[in-house]
């Protein structure tokens, strides 16, 4: 069977309507799954950078990259990549995704009390909801629209610990979760985001 980067190539290839819907059927078929995606993203690299060298902000990252993976993983998480001062990560659901990102941030602050500030790690967060493309045939990587939501989100709008979800994706979390969170309406690219800032 063809893999995802013969199936892309073939894709590429083909001047046919119906021969590259047939294609795209297949790879989501083949890689489509249901699933909640969620970025981090390091903050301060351009003002830490400036200060203290890339050495000093790479070692911070390697340092976010080894508290992350195991609290992720303790929520039924999975880290897909880790990618700059970025972690993308893939969970079943939308509650453990928060409850992860939550529980990131409550130790980054428990570790920011023991350095100093040029040491201290703050990370914002995007979650998002929907059908992606999880590949897996040489070293895993996801694609699609929750992806790149979720990577505005994280990325480019939510601020140092802010952690910010989709509405549709927040309509998936039970009432009795207990989270608590503030509207929001952001737009970026020319796309507009509702989303929910988590309060915690």
């Amino acid at each position: 069977m063809p893999n995802f980067l013969d199936l892309m190539e073939a894709y590429a290839r083909s001047d046919l309507i119906n021969e590259r819907k047939e294609i795209e059927e297949k790879v989501w078929d083949t890689y489509g799954v249901e699933s909640a995606v969620c970025v981090h993203d390091m903050s301060g690299f351009s003002r830490l950078t400036e200060k203290h060298g890339i050495v000093h902000y790479l070692s911070m990252v390697r340092h976010m990259q080894i508290v992350a993976k195991p609290i992720i993983e303790r929520f039924g998480g999975r880290v897909m990549k880790f990618e700059a001062d970025n972690c993308f990560a893939q969970f079943p659901d939308v509650l453990d995704a928060i409850r992860s990102a939550v529980s990131l941030n409550i130790a980054f602050d428990a570790m920011n009390l023991m350095t100093t500030d040029d040491l201290n790690i703050y990370i914002s967060t995007g979650i998002d909801y929907g059908r992606i493309l999880l590949v897996e045939d040489e070293g895993a990587d996801y694609f699609g629209a929750a992806v790149n939501t979720a990577s505005k989100l994280g990325e480019d709008i939510a601020k140092a610990g802010e952690i910010l979800v989709t509405a549709g994706s927040m309509e998936r979390v039970p009432e009795n979760a207990g989270f608590k969170y503030e509207d929001e309406q952001h737009e970026i690219s020319s796309i507009v985001i509702e989303a929910r800032r988590i309060l915690y």
